[in-house]
Order: C-alpha cells, then sequence, then structure tokens
C-alpha cells in the first residue's frame, strides 16, 4: 500500500496516521498554482500575439506596427478579466479538460469579440489586416488550448500526489459522519484527504460500518494534531449538548488547526450550500436568486450591447425577410403572442409570421409539426432556419428577454394533453430568469416539437442547469454553438 493510500485510509483504530514524506504540504499551494495559471495564459496572450506579429510583418505588411503591439497588451489583459469571470479558473476547471477546454475558449472568443467590437466603435477596424486577424484568433486561441492542457496534467499530477489536499479528520463516528466520509471519498474534485473518525464512545459501542477507519478518541485527535498530521477537523456530532460541544470545541480551538461544523442533515441534498451571519446568527443559504445583483447588471450589459450589433448588422437582411412575408401571404408582417416570461410575467413575444392569418392560434396553442398545414412556404424557409425568431432581438431591447435563456412558452402549451407547467413539478423553475432567445437546452438538441414527457424534462432539465451554471463565458458558448446548429439545422419545422 502507498504512503498516499496509508494516509487516507488509515492503520486501524487509536493508531497514528501514516506519514506521507512522498509530498511537501503547502497552505497556499492551490491558490499559487491557480495563480500560475492565470499568469501563465495571460503571458500566452501577450507572447503568441507579439511572436505573430514578428513572424507575419512582412507577409501581411503590418503597418504601423505598434497599434499590432497594442492589442497584444489589451487582448492579454481583457483575456485575464474574462476568463475569470467564465470561471477559467474554478477549481472544477483546474483539474478537469472537460471542463476547462471549454471556458477557455469560450473566454479567448468573448475577448475576440470585445475587441472587435472595440475597433467598430472607434473606427479602427479598417486599419487591421484581416489576414492577421485570423491567423492571431486561430494561433492564440490554438496556444490556449495547448498551455492549458499541460497546466491540466501537471497539477492533475500534483493532485494525484496530494499536494494540494488538507488531511481532514471528522469527529464523530455516526452515521452523520459516515454520509460526511462517504461524501469526501466519492467525490474526487475535493482536495482532501480522509485521515479517519475520532469518537470518544469507543470502537467496541460503535455501530460497524459506521466512518470507518475509526482512529480513536479526542485525546487521540488532540496528539494527532500536535504531530501535525491533521490540517481540518470537522465536528459531526449532533448527539451531544451545546455545553459539549463548546467544550469540544474550546478544547480544538488551541491548535494550529481549522475547524469546521458539520449541520445536522438527513442526507446531502444541501451539500454545497452557504452559510451567511444574520447579525451573529449563522443562516444557510438553500437556494440563491439566480443572476442577481452584479450578475444580473452584467448579463444586462451583455444583451444590449450584443444586441445591439446584431440589430445594425442584421438590419437590411431583415428588410429582405419582411419583403418575402409581406409578398408570400396575406397578412402582417410580424406576429405576437403571450409568453410567460421572467417571474411568471406575461409579455409579448416578436416573431415573422410564419403561418397563414387565418389560422392562427394565440390561446390553445398547438406546437407546429412536421408538415404543418398552417406554415406558409417562406414560413417553412425560416421557421427551419430560425429566421423567424430574429425580431425577438426587440423584446431583449425591452428588457423582455435575453440573448441567452429558457426559450419562452406560450400558457396554454401542453404536451399528451397536459399544461407544460402541470407535466413536471420543475417547469416553474424556468421562469427564475428572463427567457432567452437560445438556450444550452436548444444547442443539445432539445427544440422543435415538444410532444412527448420525455422531450419536455430534458428541455427543463438543461434549461436548470443553465440556470444553476450561468455565466458570461457560458452565455457566449451558447452563442457559439447557435450559430454551429444554425448552420446544421435540425428539428425545427
Amino acid at each position: 500500500m502507498s504512503p498516499l493510500t496509508d494516509l487516507r485510509q488509515g492503520t486501524g483504530s487509536g493508531g497514528p496516521p501514516v506519514e506521507d514524506r512522498r509530498v511537501e504540504r503547502a497552505p497556499a499551494l492551490l491558490e499559487m498554482a491557480g495563480l500560475a495559471t492565470r499568469v501563465a495564459e495571460a503571458l500566452t496572450v501577450l507572447v503568441v500575439s507579439l511572436l505573430g506579429i514578428w513572424a507575419t510583418y512582412s507577409i501581411f505588411l503590418l503597418s504601423p506596427i505598434d497599434q499590432y503591439a497594442r492589442v497584444a497588451w489589451l487582448s492579454s489583459v481583457l483575456y485575464a478579466l474574462i476568463a475569470e469571470l467564465a470561471g477559467c479558473y474554478d477549481v472544477d476547471a483546474r483539474f478537469s479538460l472537460r471542463s476547462s477546454w471549454p471556458r477557455v475558449s469560450a473566454a479567448w472568443l468573448g475577448c475576440c469579440i470585445a475587441m472587435l467590437t472595440l475597433a467598430f466603435f472607434v473606427r479602427a477596424s479598417e486599419a487591421f489586416s484581416r489576414g492577421w486577424t485570423i491567423f492571431w484568433f486561430l494561433s492564440v486561441g490554438f496556444a490556449l488550448v495547448v498551455v492549458r492542457g499541460v497546466a491540466t496534467f501537471i497539477l492533475s499530477r500534483m493532485k494525484r500526489q496530494g499536494v494540494f489536499n488538507q488531511r481532514v479528520a471528522i469527529l464523530g463516528a455516526t452515521s452523520q459522519g459516515q454520509r460526511l466520509a462517504g461524501y469526501v471519498q466519492s467525490n474526487p474534485m475535493l482536495t482532501v484527504d480522509l485521515v479517519g473518525c475520532y469518537d470518544d464512545r469507543g470502537a467496541e459501542t460503535i455501530h460497524p460500518g459506521l466512518c470507518t477507519p475509526h482512529r480513536g478518541g479526542l485525546t487521540q485527535l488532540l496528539a494527532d494534531i500536535r504531530a501535525g498530521e491533521i490540517d481540518q477537523v470537522v465536528v459531526a456530532m449532533p448527539y451531544i449538548s451545546d455545553d459539549e460541544l463548546q467544550d469540544v470545541v474550546g478544547r480544538l480551538a488551541m491548535f494550529p488547526v481549522l475547524i469546521r461544523l458539520a449541520p445536522d442533515l438527513s442526507a446531502f441534498t444541501l451539500a454545497g450550500q452557504s452559510m451567511v451571519m444574520l447579525g451573529h446568527l449563522p443562516l444557510m443559504t438553500v437556494f440563491e436568486r439566480p443572476i442577481s445583483g452584479v450578475d444580473q447588471i452584467v448579463k444586462r450589459i451583455e444583451d444590449l450591447l450584443l444586441c445591439s450589433i446584431l440589430l445594425i448588422l442584421a438590419a437590411p437582411f431583415l428588410l429582405m425577410v419582411a419583403l418575402a412575408v409581406k409578398l408570400d401571404s396575406p397578412g402582417p408582417v410580424f406576429f405576437r403572442q403571450e409568453r410567460e416570461g421572467f417571474n411568471h410575467r406575461r409579455f409579448r413575444i416578436w416573431k415573422f409570421r410564419s403561418m397563414r392569418t387565418d389560422m392562427l392560434q394565440y390561446d390553445e396553442i398547438s406546437q407546429a409539426r412536421q408538415g404543418d398545414p398552417r406554415v406558409t412556404r417562406v414560413g417553412r424557409i425560416i421557421r427551419a432556419t430560425s429566421i423567424d425568431e430574429i425580431p425577438q432581438l426587440f423584446n431583449v431591447l425591452f428588457g423582455d428577454m435575453s440573448l441567452v435563456g429558457p426559450r419562452p412558452h406560450a400558457p396554454s402549451t401542453r404536451v399528451a394533453g397536459v399544461l407544460f407547467s402541470e407535466a413536471t413539478q420543475n417547469y416553474a423553475a424556468r421562469h427564475r430568469v428572463k427567457p432567452g432567445i437560445t438556450g444550452w437546452a436548444q444547442v443539445n438538441g432539445w427544440r422543435g416539437e415538444t410532444d412527448t414527457d420525455e422531450k419536455l424534462l430534458k428541455r427543463v432539465e438543461y434549461d436548470l442547469y443553465y440556470i444553476d451554471h450561468w455565466s458570461v463565458g457560458f452565455d457566449l458558448y451558447i452563442m457559439a454553438r447557435t450559430i454551429a446548429a444554425l448552420i446544421f439545422p435540425k428539428s425545427a419545422y
């Protein structure tokens, strides 16, 4: 058995923890590794940009060269800010390429969009070489992916060696301690090593299998702390009184060790929730209001900025589509229908009309089907390509919708004869944020007709995942996936 495995599992009841001689632990090493990754990626943007200028100077006739150098410096700083907002340096992203590569790619794409937007508004875009811009985007993006891959490999290897891990002891060999131990041991993303459980009741009075290995009582725990073998103690003893708890914590507080109290929960359904102070009273935050505070302001700025640019660029195309709709069939160009939005508030959604006016439905809505006779000739094209959704940019400007979010449905829409809101109890949770023109469910293929319970449940599942994991980088990633989905459309008719 390796020294690290010895440390995780212990050596038997009452025995001292086995010393891990392979690695040196530093309390701030994980934070230092995160800082090093941040610096490395910012320098990657800067260095690769400058090298690209040097390598392609004569190819693309870059002049004046100082403005290209300013792009290199500015993009380095801007990427660092966007990557932080996109969660590129969260703990889960440091050890998983599956989590980190999409975030890094989205952050770099967001950086480039921001740079292009800035160049557009300061009227500097014409001064830059198109060829160099494409080369810069691809070369820096590739370099960032490689650097993150190397960093993740190194950090993951160090984590497996226990370099970042804190040694944790659980005080209380109870069913609660068992759940906590099981959670720690089954979650590979946690940077902790479980030393074992301690309980003064003695191994002979503890039910077999509860929070193993049992290493001894409080006296043994204090001895192990003195020996420098424990970094953190989690107190999981719901059966003791307040006076006994204060006595235990008071004795532990005499030593340089982190002390945490596990709340008396019947299950870990609330694991990961934060604690806040109401004056001097600790409260657990069960559910946060999603996308609130500064995040709400950031998302609104994102919507207004990108929506304005899209409307300006798409204006000529919108006029052509409007003309085609008008010439194809009699009736208005736009179709406005009631939808449920944020906090179940009703609003009227804007769409290009894609159905015959004598067959339009405003109440008791039935979703479009393949070969639906209500759809016009132009309507089939604009529905298949989602062009009919573009006027919803006006809903975004008015504040009823967002560019990215759960798709809004009509209040009367049904699946298998049952209202959406009655088919699943989680459906209402979608209304905790503004609805969007595109969403996480749509880019994962859950779009078009929702004619079965499974399709509705999948849509809700993906929508709730988006709400719980929102970030600017996630929004940009979904928008990029949406563009790809528009090029290769499916399931819309």
